[in-house]
């Protein structure tokens, strides 16, 4: 029997998999202890778990190097690989939003070509271009985009809230809600169809796992 490769992003979402995987009786204890290692094995259950960045899960399912992924959906959505989704975990629960000076709520209708910094460019532009079709100059970035609107980079930013403290910090506020975001369980076109016993015994385990949760 060959091995179920798992991509894992790297941090929270990693340990909250981890703990469902192992109330499904997989062995991750390997992985709980404090190790650079970035490769796991059960070989009971002849899983291996791969440790990743969060932006890569996508893509080494897309291309068969994992058979399973644990990414988030804003991930998915930046990325847009070609794989299914098939389980929204409900874990890691946070909101896309475009953010800014709160003078400009309920003001960006009527800004001419919008500065929106980002560092996810895909689905700042999807939002602006495509659902509401306004023009916009896009900035990308990778980190700290709190602070482009504080020094005259971009009129607003498009990124993840989870609390707002650090908006609330910085002088800003959400402006607009795009999408909410949580956890998914993804998985490999190919490996669908060869695994495909082994893999949806795994789905309908989380899916039990989530519902159960939901239930309490």
């Amino acid at each position: 029997m060959r091995y179920l490769t798992v991509a894992l992003a790297k941090g929270r979402l990693a340990e909250l998999a981890m703990d469902i995987f192992s109330s499904i009786g997989m062995d991750c204890e390997q992985m709980k202890e404090k190790t650079r290692k970035l490769i796991f094995t059960d070989e009971k259950n002849k899983m291996k778990f791969i440790l990743v960045k969060a932006s890569d899960v996508p893509t080494y399912v897309e291309h068969g190097a994992a058979d399973i992924g644990i990414v988030g959906k804003d991930t998915l959505l930046e990325e847009h690989r070609n794989i299914y989704e098939m389980v929204d975990l409900g874990f890691g629960k946070c909101k896309m939003c475009v953010c800014g000076p709160a003078a400009l709520k309920g003001q960006l209708d009527n800004v001419i070509n919008l500065r929106v910094a980002s560092k996810y460019p895909h689905i700042a532009a999807k939002y602006f271009r495509e659902e509401k079709g306004q023009t916009i100059e896009l900035i990308k970035l990778n980190g700290s985009v709190e602070l482009a609107p504080l020094v005259g980079l971009s009129d607003v930013i498009v990124d993840i809230v989870e609390t707002g403290k650090t908006l609330k910090e910085n002088g800003l506020d959400v402006l607009e809600e795009i999408v909410d975001l949580s956890a998914h369980f993804v998985v490999n076109k190919v490996s669908m169809k060869i695994e495909k016993d082994r893999v949806m015994d795994i789905v309908e385990k989380f899916k039990e796992k989530v519902s159960g949760e939901d239930g309490k």
